[in-house]
């Protein structure tokens, strides 16, 4: 509970919204790369409350909305096929590939199951011998670790009957991406503070001398992300653009290295296909050679495209644009019409941490059609 007073005291959140306002001279625009912040910002009011002094938009900050459909079209091939059990975390399941989502498979009768961890795969594929158990393992830095582990203790179970099919994406490759695009608008980021406690924060130093934008290090409580927006606007007012860590409780400069040492050891980084973005250069990680048995993609002679080229399959979904930052989710026409949580045209109105459901869920306002 103190930790929760601390973090959303109202007469702090009150001082440090003054002071943003007091030192913001112009309006400025700022990216937050975590859904979670996104989330968190819409759900306590701040996006709303900074308005008339800081755009706030959202990028590809979710990793489920940005898994390729065509990854998931596979996924949903595998779970079709005789003896293969295919698991993934709840969110994918209702994310639509080019027709339809693994949701939709299992009611035809495909083999998927919910799992909490890649951990529950191995135990799942050393329980079921005479079945196949594909874990289908997305999200970013924060995930990549504890899928490695699950695949070195399936290597040291000797299972032959378990494999990944691997979307596992990485963030500064994303921002680097959104910075060279000609409409972007972007004066600084706040990092996610839970990518960065397994990279550390030291790596954007160059990205920042670059780009000359500042990087702020930002947590998911109010206070923590109105003391991050107020540390970004302060150094662009100044002129300054420095990588700032702002969630010193959780965050150090060098990072988690073991869980570091475990994704060099299993993983390579590669480009990578982000739905919606295209391929970005060194944006994912695929499985070292010497774990290529257990790449589901190989095991199952997936064509080399299985993976997907990012491209936006609908197209009334705008969700390429949503999660670029260049459109809110409420200038689609669909939003909140023909594109709900309940019947979904694209992943960001489908994840717990995606821009269309947090718009859907804490400002259900007319949409503005374009």
């Amino acid at each position: 509970m103190k930790y929760l007073d601390e973090y959303r005291d109202p007469r702090l959140a009150r001082k440090l919204i003054d002071e943003i306002r007091r030192t913001v001279t112009e309006p400025r625009v700022l990216m937050e790369v975590c859904g979670g912040q996104t989330h968190s910002l819409l759900r306590h009011g701040i996006e709303e409350e900074l308005q008339d002094c800081v755009e706030l938009i959202h990028g590809p900050g979710c990793p489920v909305c940005v898994t390729p459909a065509e990854a998931i079209d596979f996924a949903q091939q595998l779970a079709l096929q005789p003896n293969v059990v295919l698991t993934s975390f709840g969110d994918m399941l209702r994310v639509p590939g080019s027709s339809r989502s693994l949701l939709d498979v299992r009611s035809e009768g495909g083999n998927v199951r919910i799992v909490y961890s890649p951990l529950d795969a191995v135990s799942l594929a050393r329980q079921s011998p005479d079945q196949q158990v594909v874990f289908f393992a997305v999200g970013f830095e924060t995930t990549a670790p504890a899928t490695a582990l699950a695949l070195l203790q399936a290597a040291e179970l000797q299972l032959d009957n378990f494999s990944l099919l691997v979307s596992h994406v990485r963030v500064l490759p994303a921002m680097e991406a959104l910075m060279q695009a000609p409409a972007c608008r972007v004066e600084g980021f706040l990092a996610a503070g839970h990518v960065c406690t397994v990279t550390g924060f030291a790596d954007y130093t160059e990205f920042v001398q670059r780009h000359r934008t500042p990087v702020v290090v930002t947590g998911f409580e109010p206070v923590d992300l109105l003391d991050g927006i107020r540390e970004c606007v302060t150094q662009i007012e100044s002129g300054q653009a420095e990588v700032t860590n702002r969630y010193a409780r959780n965050v150090q400069r060098a990072g988690n290295n073991a869980a570091q040492n475990v994704v060099r050891q299993v993983y390579e980084i590669t480009d990578t296909p982000w739905r919606g973005l295209g391929i970005i250069p060194s944006g994912g990680y695929r499985l070292r050679s010497e774990f290529q048995m257990f790449d589901a993609a190989r095991r199952f002679a997936a064509s080399p495209d299985v993976c997907g080229t990012g491209c936006q399959l609908n197209e009334e979904c705008r969700s390429g644009e949503v999660l670029s930052g260049l459109i809110k989710p409420v200038e689609c026409a669909a939003f909140g019409t023909r594109c709900t949580p309940d019947s979904p045209l694209g992943a960001p109105m489908v994840s717990a941490e995606g821009a269309c459901a947090a718009y859907f869920k804490y400002r259900p306002v007319v949409p503005a059609h374009r």
